[in-house]
């Protein structure tokens, strides 16, 4: 089994593609008016339109109804990015902050409220877990195999 991507349903597709595409620094590539994904390293991130949940059964998504599932993305340098994302955000859950397994996380929210979280691991521990060597970049690494 190979893990390909997260899928988020939402009300307005363009919002939301646009959103992550200035997140990621990725393009979207739209298959139509109601779907794109966004290609990452590690996997894509789907945004589909509420006219696609009936292709999976009435009622089965809900846009802007999540409130258990965290999208993450490993970076460089969250601190970095979040002097870049400021001014975007409108919800900032948690800053910048060290967390007790060893990345450097910041936690906000996307236009449709789901929760996103932009990590650098800071510790040697957090480091191995993700294969980033000491003095290198975590992307830089993940890019160049």
């Amino acid at each position: 089994m190979k893990f390909v991507s997260v899928r988020i349903i939402t009300a307005d597709v363009p919002r939301l593609v646009a959103f992550y595409e200035q997140v990621t620094g990725a393009t979207a590539v739209w298959g139509n008016e109601v779907f794109a994904e966004i290609p990452t390293a590690g996997g894509t991130l789907a945004i589909g339109g509420e006219q696609t949940v009936a292709l999976f059964g009435a009622g089965s998504a809900e846009p802007a109804a999540n409130r258990t599932v965290i999208v993450e993305f490993l970076v460089d340098d969250v601190d970095a990015d979040f002097a870049r994302l400021r001014s975007t955000l409108s919800e900032v859950v948690t800053p910048p902050t060290e967390m007790p397994w060893g990345n450097r996380a910041l936690l906000f929210r996307d236009p449709d409220g789901n929760l996103v979280n932009l990590f650098t691991p800071v510790t040697a521990v957090a480091r191995a877990k993700f294969g980033v060597r000491e003095g290198t970049r975590p992307m830089r690494d993940a890019l160049d195999g």
